[in-house]
């Protein structure tokens, strides 16, 4: 079993940035590729970005979020972050990480990630 825990969110103007953490406890973290995915209220939850694990590390973004987003991961302390930058309106919504082990073609979709977690608000408005 792996927990999530996610940190950082909160409420932004527009053009500004905020950085999110989700640290994880239990299961092998390098092994996990880590996802983050959104959901804005009325909407469905939506693939945000996603590292690959065992060594891969290759990064996956939403169209959207590339070049304003970006994620790092630090294996040695289990932890992934989301750094957003130039955030707009459009990016409120609440944020999830998750870990999984997804094939490539599922990697964007949440049925590839097997724990979640509770998720962390952000807010952009003026």
């Amino acid at each position: 079993q792996v927990q999530l825990v996610e940190s950082g969110g909160g409420l932004v103007q527009p053009g500004g940035s905020l950085r999110l953490s989700c640290a994880a406890s239990g299961g092998t973290f390098r092994q996990y590729t880590l996802g983050w995915f959104r959901q804005a209220p009325g909407k469905e939850r939506e693939f945000v970005g996603a590292v690959r694990g065992s060594g891969g590390n290759t990064y996956h973004y939403k169209d959207s979020v590339k070049g304003r987003f970006t994620i790092s991961r630090d294996n040695a302390k289990n932890t992934v972050w989301l750094q957003m930058d130039r955030l707009n309106p459009e990016d409120t919504a609440r944020y999830y990480c998750a870990a999984g082990r997804p094939i490539l073609s599922a990697l964007r979709q949440e049925t590839g990630y097997m724990y979640w977690g509770q998720g962390t608000q952000v807010t952009v408005s003026s």
